[in-house]
């Protein structure tokens, strides 16, 4: 349960790169009045749309991460998701080169709906932006959602993409505020640490997947056996509760 909060710090520390990406919009939201609680409210908003469609997302690959728990291979899912966060800093030139057509045309369709609730004006409008910019392609997030799959839970996979979101929340919120006021030699160096937070993540799911024991870190195999025991047999009495709505109709 731990590594979850590896989401916040992937999300503190990466907030760096959502300048550069989500910057624009968070410059030029339309916050609603002039004084500052009103402009403050409008911000939080705004953030508290990216991080709730976050959670979803997190659900979402925390629901596919449970399916290879169940099959027994989530040791495994979580070493190769471990391994791909790595290669992504290493190697990033093999990821720059997938390109979906029919993924460029939802991302269109998000940009004109963003732009179309630029002119609403309302606090309603506010939270739907931040909802459909978490939509748009990220390669953080997408480090981040490697991480819910990894977390093998609904819950879990939600609660790592949220805190991810919240780790995002302060820096994010102040560009909506105020502005940008990081210069860009800062910005430059903070943007370093990016990486190696990412290997630090790839690591320690590598760990996780090992089994080797260390306390909050990798769990033992036999833990990791009692949680998949859980797991099936939650599952079994979920069968056998259908089974027996069947048999015996209201």
């Amino acid at each position: 349960m731990e590594i979850i909060f590896a989401g916040f710090i992937l999300g503190f520390v990466g907030s760096l790169h959502c300048i550069g990406m989500c910057g624009p919009i968070a410059l030029n939201l339309p916050l609603n009045g002039n004084s500052f609680s009103e402009r403050l409210t409008g911000g939080i908003l705004y953030n508290l749309g990216r991080t709730f469609m976050y959670g979803i997302i997190g659900a979402i690959f925390g629901f596919i991460g449970k399916g290879f728990l169940i099959l027994g291979i989530q040791q495994w899912v979580s070493i190769i998701m471990g391994i791909l966060l790595i290669i992504s800093v290493l190697a990033p030139i093999f990821f720059k080169k997938i390109r979906f057509k029919q993924f460029n045309l939802f991302t269109g369709f998000v940009r004109s709906s963003i732009q179309k609730l630029f002119n609403m004006r309302s606090y309603k409008g506010l939270f739907l932006i931040g909802m459909l910019n978490s939509l748009l392609p990220c390669g953080l997030v997408y480090v981040a959602i490697i991480g819910a799959i990894a977390t093998g839970n609904i819950y879990y996979g939600s609660l790592y993409l949220i805190l991810f979101g919240l780790g995002t929340l302060p820096l994010m919120l102040s560009i909506s505020m105020i502005g940008n006021t990081i210069t860009l030699k800062a910005r430059n160096i903070l943007n370093k640490l990016i990486p190696y937070v990412v290997i630090f993540i790839g690591v320690l799911f590598i760990l996780r997947g090992l089994c080797l024991g260390i306390p909050y870190i990798s769990p033992s195999k036999l833990k990791l056996e009692t949680t998949l025991q859980i797991k099936q047999s939650e599952v079994n009495q979920d069968s056998l509760q259908n089974q027996g709505d069947c048999c015996h109709p209201k």
